[in-house]
């Protein structure tokens, strides 16, 4: 696969996840702002365009990771993707953290 061929396939699923976020909105507009813990990234995330893989619910931005490197055949689960995002997720965590101890020293 050529760098042309790998673009336009994140283009497309880029296209493909954005609308799955807004069919969300458009079926429930609260889940826009009803929010969760991405099991991938760690980040409170909007419910709206999150999807559950083997029972583990990813944000709408890691889903468009998880599609991208499906199609790309980077990844062949879910497992792959979380273990490549521990970093992500940690600093997540670290950030969170330090943001609950200023919150609290104030």
């Amino acid at each position: 696969m050529n760098k042309e061929e790998e673009l336009k396939i994140i283009e497309d699923m880029q296209a493909v996840v954005a609308q799955m976020k807004a069919d969300d909105i458009e079926e429930n507009p609260d889940c826009e702002f009803d929010m969760f813990d991405c099991q991938c990234c760690g980040e409170e995330k909007p419910l709206a365009g999150s999807v559950v893989y083997d029972g583990i619910r990813i944000c709408n931005d890691c889903v468009l990771y998880a599609e991208t490197g499906f199609a790309l055949g980077k990844i062949k689960d879910i497992q792959d993707l979380i273990v490549n995002m521990e970093d992500k997720k940690l600093e997540a965590q670290c950030n969170f953290i330090k943001q609950d101890e200023i919150e609290h020293n104030n």
